[in-house]
């Protein structure tokens, strides 16, 4: 209930009035039946912008930080997600992958919407990375299409950090579906599923025309991150010299 007091009466005629996104390719939303919305993810605002211009619901696999906050603030934000039909998934540990694959599963066995973003994370830089084979193996073991979309404009509405966002022009851009039903029964070898994936993140591509980047996002943070620290680093070393030692 809550999911659509959100869509309709809260926050979905807010971010229509704020952002006015442009939707094209709507049509190629199925009307019913099971379906995966694999897109790319710029910016924290993606969550709610998607489920606010389409017609059916959809049910993201969201990361668990969201749900396990400190204080006021914490409690808030997992029972907003929770009652916006939000699944937390812990993205740590080597089973997070199959946690995830579950529940995702588990969305498309009640013939609903499930949203995923391939690349695993918010994209620090406005660029497409490599995805994660997860989507390609469950589009594969619940055989449903996977219809890719592109968010245009949203990194510049909300860049990552940023709390109130810009007013920026966005378009929302649905694709046609990708049918994997050739690959049935081959959920299980690798190069199917990388190249499933590929193809998904083509589609991506090219409905959003960013740079592509063939690297997984959160190594190049990880390592975007620890040269940071370096150059600090190196930085305070030149300001504040050591002395020898006498």
């Amino acid at each position: 209930m809550f999911y659509y007091v959100l869509k309709y009466v809260l926050l979905g005629p807010l971010l229509r009035l704020v952002f006015r996104p442009r939707i094209e390719g709507l049509e190629h939303v199925p009307s019913s039946g099971p379906a995966i919305i694999a897109g790319n993810h710029l910016s924290f605002s993606d969550h709610f912008l998607m489920p606010a211009v389409l017609k059916r619901r959809i049910t993201f696999l969201a990361k668990a930080e969201y749900f396990t906050g400190p204080g006021i603030k914490g409690r808030l934000t997992a029972h907003f997600f929770r009652s916006a039909g939000q699944i937390p998934v812990d993205r740590s540990g080597k089973d997070a992958g199959q946690a995830a694959i579950r529940e995702g599963l588990g969305v498309l066995s009640r013939d609903e919407l499930l949203g995923i973003y391939p690349e695993g994370t918010r994209s620090h830089d406005g660029r497409l990375y490599k995805g994660k084979v997860g989507v390609a193996v469950m589009a594969l073991k619940a055989g449903v299409p996977v219809i890719p979309c592109a968010m245009i404009g949203t990194f510049e509405a909300q860049p990552p950090g940023k709390v109130i966002p810009n007013i920026h022009p966005v378009v929302i851009r649905f694709g046609k579906p990708l049918d994997f039903s050739r690959y049935a029964g081959m959920e299980n070898e690798k190069a199917i599923l990388r190249a499933a994936t590929d193809e998904i993140m083509y589609a991506i591509l090219s409905l959003s025309g960013q740079e592509y980047v063939d690297e997984y996002a959160a190594v190049v943070k990880a390592q975007q991150s620890e040269g940071s620290a370096a150059n600090a680093a190196q930085a305070k070393e030149r300001r504040f010299p050591r002395m020898p030692l006498s």
